[in-house]
């Protein structure tokens, strides 16, 4: 690779705080994070580190072939190059969580614990594959029509974020503001300036690549936030990788598609807020974390009944899960509706938008 050790983009330098490292979807960009990075990262030493074959982290030759071990030795050389070593929070938004995992299981010492956000183990889910890899999938002409694909969705600003709608539910949602509009035009920016091989060299990677029977030796803390109506990574896949993981939290989150961090921003950092000031501030084991009902220490409680006005805990098969009812409007968020005649697109923008995840 051109960059053996992925450059990182900063978010936050402030050396007082803790480190998080952040890993953004595919055919996004560590651009993303300066406006969509939980607060509690603006307050600590935060990178964003792009995906393999995204600018800048471009491959030696076009749509050169990606190893798990190829993306783990850079990784890790990259966070003992930016945190001097020490163990790192990851958070990585779907194949974000993906790489993040296996970053996890590559270099434990590295990794201190683990925030996924609409993430998967497992590149097909289980048997299902996003238009990207079946397209790549087809012989001959495969290759042909992904780029014709990639290259119509980022041409210009308002195909990019029309491509883009899929992600969210409410179709209504801070997506359509200024600032998620500049945060998406710089990552469109990112992308024209990389080339489609080395993306769908990504693509091959993740979908042919599965680190569900590896998941149980993962023994940090890991945060899973659900989008309970997300359309990218179905939510049944997210909850069966926390049914795998040894010390997994899981929250849901209602009326919420692939993108919490802007559907409910406020929501997703307290969540995020409160996890990591659960096991960074007061160090609670892996053990109590998983004993979310009445059993709980108070402590640990308390900081989850700051999350919102309406929790409950309940467990499905196995997950013990935070499950989000309803937020109340003085959190600055009400329960969104979804009203499916306000927009108007082609089924080829919402074909281009299966390629992102």
């Amino acid at each position: 690779m051109a960059h053996k050790h992925p450059p990182a983009e900063w978010i936050s330098r402030k050396s007082d705080g803790q480190d998080f490292v952040l890993l953004h979807g595919m055919v996004m960009a560590p651009a993303f994070w300066h406006a969509y990075a939980p607060t509690i990262t603006r307050q600590g030493w935060t990178a964003a580190y792009p995906l393999p074959g995204h600018h800048p982290w471009i491959l030696d030759g076009p749509g050169e072939r990606i190893t798990s071990l190829m993306v783990t030795d850079a990784l890790a050389a990259a966070i003992r190059r930016d945190f001097d070593g020490r163990p790192v929070t990851l958070i990585g938004h779907s194949t974000g969580g993906f790489v993040a995992l296996l970053l996890a299981l590559a270099h434990p010492e590295l990794v201190r614990s683990v925030i996924m956000i609409g993430a998967f183990a497992c590149g097909r889910f289980e048997g299902q594959e996003r238009l990207a890899a079946r397209l790549l999938r087809i012989p001959h002409v495969g290759p042909y029509l992904f780029r014709q694909f990639f290259h119509r969705w980022i041409s210009t600003s308002e195909q990019f974020r029309w491509g883009s709608i899929e992600c969210v539910y409410d179709k209504a949602c801070p997506w359509e503001d200024e600032r998620s509009r500049a945060a998406m035009e710089e990552v469109r920016e990112n992308l024209l300036r990389g080339r489609s091989e080395d993306i769908a060299a990504c693509i091959n990677f993740m979908s042919g690549t599965t680190l569900l029977p590896d998941l149980e030796q993962l023994r940090m803390p890991v945060l899973n936030l659900v989008g309970a109506n997300d359309v990218v990574v179905p939510p049944a896949h997210q909850l069966h990788v926390s049914r795998l993981l040894p010390q997994a939290q899981t929250v849901i989150l209602q009326q919420c598609g692939h993108l919490p961090m802007v559907e409910h921003q406020m929501q997703t950092d307290r969540i995020v807020e409160s996890f990591i000031q659960a096991h960074h501030t007061r160090c609670v084991t892996p053990s109590l974390l998983r004993m979310i009902g009445p059993a709980m220490p108070t402590h640990l409680d308390e900081l989850l009944k700051t999350l919102a006005t309406s929790m409950e805990q309940i467990k499905v098969g196995g997950v013990h899960a935070a499950q989000n009812t309803n937020f109340s409007i003085g959190l600055g968020e009400a329960p969104n509706e979804h009203h499916s005649h306000r927009y108007s697109y082609s089924s080829a923008d919402r074909r281009s938008a299966e390629l992102g995840s």
